[in-house]
């Protein structure tokens, strides 16, 4: 009997799927915190307000650097 790889199998697009959705999932969860905390550190200095703009760039920009960090693991580069 021939032995089958994980990819001789088919019909794995869904759980391609679940892993991309859960690396961005993951990404989400990790870039809020940080953006939280920038938020804090912002906010506590001479009385400034983090706009909504401001965090929404601030959370894709860690989203971004997630991303890319994700990439170098994921791809080998680590």
């Amino acid at each position: 009997m021939k032995i089958l790889t994980i990819l001789e199998v088919g019909g794995l697009e869904g759980l391609v799927a679940m892993i991309i959705l859960i690396i961005i999932g993951v990404a989400a969860a990790i870039s809020l915190v940080i953006t939280v905390f920038v938020k804090l550190i912002y906010e506590s200095k001479d009385g400034r307000k983090f706009s909504k703009k401001q965090f929404w760039l601030t959370m894709l920009i860690s989203m971004l650097i997630c991303g890319l960090i994700s990439g170098v693991i994921c791809g080998g580069g680590l």
